[in-house]
């Protein structure tokens, strides 16, 4: 059998909710099995710090704190219905390359319009506003993975 083919149906069976597959062909038989779950994750307790800790270390930890709390403040909620992505996958706004976005900011909408297209595993999935209004804000940019959650158009 064929290095690349095979290396496809593992990917099949490790992308999908097939546990085990067995291909016959004319030059041999390959029988190909997902590996049970993985066992869960252990919870450690954190060691106990020492009692006295160098103050350039404890003054070096407070700076890298601050500044992180300065450098990233908590964005604000946007006002409207948010539509979020229902998978985790890649963010397409047109129908194809090249061609005009299904909606742009201003644009009108009513619930079951679709708004955007998102990949996931070779296949395209409309994603519909869920709400009707006007296109506020696009939150992703064309072609960017998203995650399942994640704000991707506000409508108001």
């Amino acid at each position: 059998m064929d290095l690349r083919k095979l290396k496809t149906l593992v990917d099949l069976v490790s992308e999908s909710n097939i546990s085990e597959l067995e291909i016959t062909e004319a030059e041999g038989k390959v029988r190909i099995v997902k590996a049970g779950p993985a066992p869960a994750p252990v919870a450690y307790s954190p060691l106990a710090m020492p009692a006295a800790a160098p103050a350039a270390v404890v003054d070096a930890a407070a700076r890298g704190s601050a500044a992180a709390a300065e450098a990233s403040p908590e964005p604000a909620a946007p006002a409207g219905h948010t539509v979020t992505s229902p998978m985790v996958g890649t963010f397409y706004r047109a129908s194809s390359p090249g061609a005009k976005p299904i909606v742009d900011v201003g644009s009108v909408v009513t619930a079951t319009d679709p708004v955007c297209i998102i990949e996931a595993m070779k296949i395209m999935n409309e994603i519909e506003a869920g709400h009707g209004g006007t296109i506020t804000k696009v939150l992703v940019e064309n072609g960017q993975p998203v995650e399942f959650g994640q704000p991707l158009f506000v409508i108001e």
